[in-house]
């Protein structure tokens, strides 16, 4: 029990509980206003923040109450549950990034290969799917452009979750599957690859060291070539938005209409801008130019073998797992969990 409160306190410690609770006095101020809804996106960000700080720190208020009870009358079971609910409230600690709580926007580009690729990004996306199924977040498709035979060339979706971006910011990278095809009739054994994009959701608050200019985008309009429906197919509702000084090309196109298409495209590029700046801070390319990617191709993270054995293995912390079957149906977190702590 003594040992269960100590880790406790530096858990406290460790997130700057105090800080949170002023930050919940702050939010709730602000959510107070009565101009707060003129700004919709806004509003409805700092709601969702607020939410989500008061859950947080009402579950660690809770298991304090808990253990004091625990102190005087002894529960196995309920020491046993206390303690799993620790372990995973101190996991929070080390996401103590800027933007660790914020949202994620996931993008997954087919590599070289052909339809073999495009399906294995279409593998690796129902894979996020199920993990954000798994954990009670929600998703939103953000762009969708689809493979000519099967699978997909790329798809960026939004996972709306606390702490949804700490936890899949070490997905970025390279994923490599190997298998026995099953576009080929000989049944060939074929290695594949994807990228993974990982990036914060961001507002111009957020970005307060980029300045995005409007004459520095050009925006193009097209049609729509993803799903949607007959209007979608018909009108310019797709938005193609370049960002002149950098080369930088997103692209939205899952909404019905232009306008909302913007205010995704607009997202994304704020996003590109700071991976960008990530980058170019840590001295990994001095020049970035064109449709940017954070991760090169050779920069593989983790291997999924399904031919001639079965493994998948993360190159980074070693861990590994004959369970390919799990892995693909979304059970990452002992990969993600490694990751994370491999950082601190």
């Amino acid at each position: 029990m003594e040992e269960l409160l100590s880790r406790l306190e530096n858990l406290k410690e460790a997130i700057k509980l105090g800080e949170k609770k002023k930050k919940i006095m702050e939010l709730t101020a602000e959510s107070a206003k009565p101009d707060l809804w003129n700004d919709p996106e806004h509003a409805k960000s700092v709601m969702q923040e607020l939410s989500d700080l008061k859950d947080e720190v009402k579950e660690i208020e809770d298991l304090s109450e808990t253990l004091e009870i625990l102190k005087e009358v002894p529960d196995e079971s309920a020491m046993i549950k206390a303690e799993k609910t620790l372990s995973r409230l101190e996991f929070i600690s080390f996401l103590t990034g800027p933007y660790d709580s914020k949202n994620a926007i996931v993008s997954i580009h087919s590599g070289q290969g052909g339809t073999e690729a495009m399906d294995w990004a279409s593998m690796l996306f129902r894979m996020y799917l199920r993990f954000c199924e798994r954990r009670g977040w929600k998703t939103e498709t953000l762009d969708y452009s689809a493979g000519e035979e099967a699978g997909i060339k790329s798809v960026t979706f939004k996972v709306l979750g606390h702490y949804a971006y700490g936890y899949l910011k070490g997905e970025a990278g390279t994923h490599r599957l190997v298998r026995q095809s099953p576009f080929n009739a000989d049944k060939l054994r074929q290695t594949s690859f994807a990228l993974v994009e990982v990036m914060p959701e961001l507002s111009d608050i957020d970005l307060k060291d980029i300045v995005i200019k409007d004459e520095d985008l050009d925006w193009q309009f097209i049609r729509s070539g993803g799903h949607g429906g007959q209007n979608v197919n018909k009108v310019s509702t797709a938005v193609r938005l370049t960002h002149i000084p950098t080369g930088i090309v997103v692209t939205a196109q899952t909404e019905r209409f232009q306008e909302q298409n913007r205010k995704i495209a607009l997202g994304l590029l704020r996003g590109k801008l700071w991976l960008r700046q990530q980058e170019i801070e840590k001295g990994v390319r001095k020049e970035i130019k064109g449709d940017y990617r954070p991760a090169s191709w050779g920069n593989q993270i983790r291997s999924y073998v399904l031919h001639p054995y079965k493994m998948v293995k993360d190159l980074r912390t070693g861990v590994e797992t004959g369970n390919t079957e799990s892995v693909l149906d979304g059970e990452i977190d002992e990969f993600i969990d490694a990751e994370l702590r491999a950082q601190k």
